[in-house]
Protein backbone atom coordinates (compact mmCIF):
# COMPACT_ATOMS: atom_id res chain seq x y z
CA UNK A 1 0.00 0.00 0.00
CA UNK A 2 1.17 3.30 -0.91
CA UNK A 3 1.87 6.07 1.37
CA UNK A 4 -0.16 9.01 1.55
CA UNK A 5 1.36 11.45 -1.03
CA UNK A 6 1.19 14.25 2.39
CA UNK A 7 3.58 12.26 3.72
CA UNK A 8 7.53 13.23 2.72
CA UNK A 9 10.04 11.38 3.80
CA UNK A 10 13.70 12.38 3.31
CA UNK A 11 17.55 13.02 5.12
CA UNK A 12 19.13 15.86 6.97
CA UNK A 13 21.19 16.27 3.69
CA UNK A 14 22.23 14.24 0.42
CA UNK A 15 25.70 14.68 0.23
CA UNK A 16 27.01 11.72 2.67
CA UNK A 17 29.34 9.61 0.22
CA UNK A 18 29.22 6.87 2.95
CA UNK A 19 25.67 6.26 1.34
CA UNK A 20 28.00 4.31 -1.91
CA UNK A 21 26.71 0.88 -2.07
CA UNK A 22 23.03 1.69 -1.11
CA UNK A 23 21.80 4.78 -2.13
CA UNK A 24 24.17 5.60 -4.79
CA UNK A 25 25.64 2.96 -7.23
CA UNK A 26 27.00 5.58 -10.06
CA UNK A 27 30.53 6.12 -10.51
CA UNK A 28 31.26 10.03 -9.22
CA UNK A 29 34.57 12.03 -9.25
CA UNK A 30 35.40 12.86 -5.85
CA UNK A 31 34.96 16.53 -6.80
CA UNK A 32 31.69 16.05 -8.15
CA UNK A 33 30.42 13.65 -6.04
CA UNK A 34 28.38 16.67 -3.92
CA UNK A 35 27.59 18.44 -7.05
CA UNK A 36 26.30 15.78 -9.22
CA UNK A 37 24.54 12.71 -6.91
CA UNK A 38 21.16 14.71 -5.60
CA UNK A 39 19.47 13.37 -8.65
CA UNK A 40 20.39 10.03 -7.63
CA UNK A 41 19.04 10.29 -4.52
CA UNK A 42 15.82 11.17 -5.69
CA UNK A 43 15.61 8.35 -7.62
CA UNK A 44 16.39 5.65 -4.84
CA UNK A 45 13.19 3.24 -4.32
CA UNK A 46 11.82 0.87 -1.66
CA UNK A 47 8.79 -1.02 -2.27
CA UNK A 48 9.12 -0.14 -5.55
CA UNK A 49 8.78 3.61 -4.96
CA UNK A 50 10.52 6.67 -4.65
CA UNK A 51 11.61 6.89 -0.45
CA UNK A 52 12.77 10.29 -0.70
CA UNK A 53 10.18 12.85 -1.89
CA UNK A 54 12.13 15.85 -0.03
CA UNK A 55 15.50 16.37 1.70
CA UNK A 56 17.02 18.81 3.86
CA UNK A 57 20.17 21.29 2.96
CA UNK A 58 21.93 22.16 6.29
CA UNK A 59 24.64 23.86 4.20
CA UNK A 60 22.55 26.87 3.92
CA UNK A 61 22.33 27.83 7.44
CA UNK A 62 26.15 28.68 6.75
CA UNK A 63 25.96 30.57 3.69
CA UNK A 64 22.39 31.42 1.08
CA UNK A 65 22.61 29.75 -2.26
CA UNK A 66 22.94 31.62 -5.09
CA UNK A 67 20.14 31.48 -8.17
CA UNK A 68 22.67 29.60 -10.24
CA UNK A 69 23.38 27.03 -7.15
CA UNK A 70 19.37 26.44 -7.41
CA UNK A 71 19.01 26.00 -10.81
CA UNK A 72 21.91 23.41 -10.17
CA UNK A 73 19.48 21.50 -7.73
CA UNK A 74 16.32 21.95 -10.51
CA UNK A 75 18.32 20.22 -12.98
CA UNK A 76 18.88 17.06 -10.55
CA UNK A 77 15.55 16.83 -8.96
CA UNK A 78 11.98 15.78 -10.35
CA UNK A 79 9.08 17.33 -10.68
CA UNK A 80 7.43 15.85 -7.26
CA UNK A 81 10.47 16.91 -5.33
CA UNK A 82 10.68 19.41 -2.84
CA UNK A 83 14.05 20.53 -0.44
CA UNK A 84 14.19 22.21 2.97
CA UNK A 85 15.92 24.54 4.02
CA UNK A 86 17.52 25.77 6.58
CA UNK A 87 17.90 29.05 6.46
CA UNK A 88 21.35 31.36 6.91
CA UNK A 89 22.26 31.93 10.88
CA UNK A 90 23.01 35.39 10.27
CA UNK A 91 19.34 36.06 10.63
CA UNK A 92 18.88 33.42 13.59
CA UNK A 93 21.34 33.90 16.35
CA UNK A 94 21.60 36.56 18.60
CA UNK A 95 24.73 36.83 19.25
CA UNK A 96 28.29 35.28 17.72
CA UNK A 97 29.72 32.65 19.89
CA UNK A 98 33.71 33.00 20.20
CA UNK A 99 34.49 30.79 17.72
CA UNK A 100 37.09 31.43 14.86
CA UNK A 101 35.22 31.09 11.85
CA UNK A 102 33.37 34.52 13.44
CA UNK A 103 36.48 36.53 13.43
CA UNK A 104 36.35 39.89 14.79
CA UNK A 105 32.73 39.04 15.19
CA UNK A 106 33.33 36.55 17.88
CA UNK A 107 31.29 37.74 21.15
CA UNK A 108 29.78 40.38 19.33
CA UNK A 109 25.78 41.33 19.09
CA UNK A 110 24.35 40.16 15.44
CA UNK A 111 22.65 43.11 14.33
CA UNK A 112 21.03 41.45 11.64
CA UNK A 113 19.42 38.98 13.88
CA UNK A 114 15.68 38.54 12.97
CA UNK A 115 15.71 41.57 10.47
CA UNK A 116 13.06 40.90 8.02
CA UNK A 117 14.39 43.29 5.27
CA UNK A 118 17.31 41.09 5.25
CA UNK A 119 16.34 38.13 4.78
CA UNK A 120 14.12 39.02 2.22
CA UNK A 121 16.93 40.67 0.00
CA UNK A 122 19.64 38.60 0.58
CA UNK A 123 18.24 34.96 1.46
CA UNK A 124 14.59 34.69 -0.27
CA UNK A 125 15.65 36.73 -3.85
CA UNK A 126 17.43 33.97 -5.41
CA UNK A 127 14.82 31.41 -4.88
CA UNK A 128 12.54 33.67 -6.99
CA UNK A 129 15.44 34.27 -9.60
CA UNK A 130 15.41 30.79 -9.87
CA UNK A 131 11.69 30.29 -9.72
CA UNK A 132 12.45 27.64 -7.18
CA UNK A 133 9.20 28.22 -5.23
CA UNK A 134 7.61 25.38 -6.65
CA UNK A 135 10.43 22.95 -5.36
CA UNK A 136 10.69 24.80 -2.25
CA UNK A 137 9.36 22.83 1.12
CA UNK A 138 9.71 24.90 4.12
CA UNK A 139 12.55 27.56 5.55
CA UNK A 140 13.51 25.83 8.50
CA UNK A 141 14.63 28.56 10.79
CA UNK A 142 16.92 27.53 13.68
CA UNK A 143 17.44 28.66 17.07
CA UNK A 144 20.05 27.45 19.15
CA UNK A 145 20.30 27.57 23.07
CA UNK A 146 19.94 31.23 23.98
CA UNK A 147 18.92 33.24 27.39
CA UNK A 148 16.09 35.48 25.81
CA UNK A 149 13.15 35.40 27.85
CA UNK A 150 10.23 33.70 26.36
CA UNK A 151 8.27 37.22 26.64
CA UNK A 152 11.10 38.53 24.56
CA UNK A 153 11.62 35.95 22.08
CA UNK A 154 8.06 35.65 21.15
CA UNK A 155 7.61 39.39 20.98
CA UNK A 156 10.72 39.25 18.43
CA UNK A 157 9.26 36.39 16.30
CA UNK A 158 5.98 38.36 16.10
CA UNK A 159 7.70 40.76 14.61
CA UNK A 160 9.69 38.79 12.26
CA UNK A 161 6.75 36.94 10.49
CA UNK A 162 4.68 39.68 10.65
CA UNK A 163 6.85 41.14 7.99
CA UNK A 164 7.99 38.07 6.16
CA UNK A 165 6.08 37.13 2.43
CA UNK A 166 3.71 34.65 2.55
CA UNK A 167 4.73 32.80 -0.96
CA UNK A 168 6.85 30.79 1.26
CA UNK A 169 6.23 28.11 4.27
CA UNK A 170 8.55 28.83 7.38
CA UNK A 171 8.95 26.09 10.35
CA UNK A 172 10.85 27.30 13.71
CA UNK A 173 13.00 24.48 15.24
CA UNK A 174 14.23 25.97 19.15
CA UNK A 175 16.55 24.07 21.62
CA UNK A 176 15.15 26.25 24.27
CA UNK A 177 12.36 23.58 25.89
CA UNK A 178 11.17 26.19 28.33
CA UNK A 179 9.82 28.78 25.19
CA UNK A 180 7.11 25.39 24.11
CA UNK A 181 3.90 26.96 26.01
CA UNK A 182 1.22 28.79 24.73
CA UNK A 183 2.75 32.56 24.08
CA UNK A 184 5.19 30.53 21.59
CA UNK A 185 2.38 28.57 20.16
CA UNK A 186 -0.34 32.01 18.94
CA UNK A 187 2.77 33.45 17.69
CA UNK A 188 3.25 30.29 14.90
CA UNK A 189 -0.37 30.31 14.33
CA UNK A 190 -0.93 33.47 13.55
CA UNK A 191 1.12 33.60 10.99
CA UNK A 192 0.91 30.10 9.94
CA UNK A 193 4.50 28.82 10.80
CA UNK A 194 5.45 25.06 11.69
CA UNK A 195 6.85 24.24 15.04
CA UNK A 196 9.60 21.40 14.01
CA UNK A 197 9.18 18.52 16.13
CA UNK A 198 12.81 17.81 16.88
CA UNK A 199 14.52 14.94 18.72
CA UNK A 200 17.60 16.41 20.21
CA UNK A 201 20.00 15.64 22.73
CA UNK A 202 18.28 18.35 25.53
CA UNK A 203 14.81 18.62 23.82
CA UNK A 204 12.00 16.26 25.28
CA UNK A 205 9.95 13.64 23.46
CA UNK A 206 8.32 14.50 20.28
CA UNK A 207 4.77 13.44 22.31
CA UNK A 208 5.81 15.89 24.93
CA UNK A 209 6.48 18.55 22.80
CA UNK A 210 3.10 18.11 20.96
CA UNK A 211 1.37 17.42 24.42
CA UNK A 212 2.82 21.19 25.27
CA UNK A 213 2.24 22.64 22.02
CA UNK A 214 -2.10 21.02 21.84
CA UNK A 215 -2.22 21.91 18.58
CA UNK A 216 -0.62 22.05 14.62
CA UNK A 217 0.22 25.22 13.71
CA UNK A 218 0.55 25.42 9.88
CA UNK A 219 -0.75 23.68 7.07
CA UNK A 220 2.40 21.47 7.22
CA UNK A 221 4.11 20.09 10.21
CA UNK A 222 8.45 19.15 10.15
CA UNK A 223 10.24 16.50 12.39
CA UNK A 224 13.27 16.51 12.59
CA UNK A 225 14.97 13.19 13.86
CA UNK A 226 18.92 14.15 14.85
CA UNK A 227 20.24 12.43 18.20
CA UNK A 228 18.66 10.10 20.80
CA UNK A 229 17.38 12.36 23.55
CA UNK A 230 19.80 13.37 26.99
CA UNK A 231 22.90 12.14 24.53
CA UNK A 232 25.37 14.97 23.73
CA UNK A 233 26.17 15.75 19.50
CA UNK A 234 29.34 14.45 20.35
CA UNK A 235 28.50 11.08 21.78
CA UNK A 236 25.80 10.41 19.34
CA UNK A 237 28.41 10.98 16.32
CA UNK A 238 30.71 8.77 18.06
CA UNK A 239 27.73 6.07 18.67
CA UNK A 240 26.55 5.83 14.85
CA UNK A 241 29.57 6.51 13.17
CA UNK A 242 30.43 5.05 10.11
CA UNK A 243 26.85 5.46 9.57
CA UNK A 244 26.45 2.42 7.87
CA UNK A 245 23.59 0.55 10.11
CA UNK A 246 21.23 1.15 12.61
CA UNK A 247 23.86 0.99 15.37
CA UNK A 248 20.57 0.88 18.02
CA UNK A 249 16.73 1.38 17.46
CA UNK A 250 14.52 4.45 19.65
CA UNK A 251 11.32 2.56 19.40
CA UNK A 252 9.93 6.02 21.15
CA UNK A 253 11.10 8.18 18.75
CA UNK A 254 9.70 6.25 15.68
CA UNK A 255 6.39 5.20 17.64
CA UNK A 256 6.08 9.21 18.65
CA UNK A 257 7.55 10.07 14.61
CA UNK A 258 4.33 7.59 13.59
CA UNK A 259 1.16 9.30 15.80
CA UNK A 260 2.64 12.82 14.30
CA UNK A 261 2.89 11.80 11.14
CA UNK A 262 -0.81 10.14 11.37
CA UNK A 263 -2.77 12.98 13.19
CA UNK A 264 -1.15 15.52 10.56
CA UNK A 265 -2.22 13.48 7.55
CA UNK A 266 -5.74 12.72 9.01
CA UNK A 267 -6.10 16.69 9.75
CA UNK A 268 -4.84 17.07 6.03
CA UNK A 269 -1.52 18.62 6.38
CA UNK A 270 1.59 17.88 4.89
CA UNK A 271 4.34 16.00 6.98
CA UNK A 272 7.94 16.24 6.30
CA UNK A 273 10.04 14.28 8.35
CA UNK A 274 13.83 14.42 7.97
CA UNK A 275 16.11 12.10 9.16
CA UNK A 276 20.02 12.63 10.62
CA UNK A 277 22.42 9.50 10.45
CA UNK A 278 23.23 10.79 14.23
CA UNK A 279 20.08 9.37 15.42
CA UNK A 280 19.91 5.48 14.87
CA UNK A 281 23.23 5.03 12.90
CA UNK A 282 21.71 5.28 9.19
CA UNK A 283 18.87 6.97 7.88
CA UNK A 284 17.74 5.69 4.92
CA UNK A 285 17.27 2.68 7.16
CA UNK A 286 15.38 4.60 9.82
CA UNK A 287 13.15 5.79 6.90
CA UNK A 288 12.35 2.56 5.37
CA UNK A 289 11.54 1.43 8.98
CA UNK A 290 8.85 4.79 9.58
CA UNK A 291 7.80 3.35 6.23
CA UNK A 292 6.86 0.36 7.06
CA UNK A 293 5.48 1.28 10.36
CA UNK A 294 3.20 3.91 8.84
CA UNK A 295 1.79 1.33 5.74
CA UNK A 296 1.02 -1.12 8.43
CA UNK A 297 -1.01 1.35 10.47
CA UNK A 298 -2.55 2.29 6.85
CA UNK A 299 -3.37 -1.73 6.52
CA UNK A 300 -5.23 -1.67 9.93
Amino acid sequence: MALSPLIRFGTSTWTYEGWQGQVYHRQYAKSRFVQECLGEYCQYQYNNEPLFRTVGNDATFYQPPSANQLRRYLNQIPEDFEMCFKVWEEITIPSYATHARYGARAGQLNPRFLDANFINELVLTPYREAKFEPHAGAFLFEFQRHDMSPKEFCSRLDGFFGQLPSDFRYAVEIRNAGLIGPEYRQVLEAHGVAHVYNHWSYMPSLAEQHHRMERFTAPFTMLRLLTPLKLSYEAAKKRAEPYTKIVGELPMMRQDTGELVKKAVAENRRAYVLVNNRSEGNAPLTIQALSDQLRAVQRD
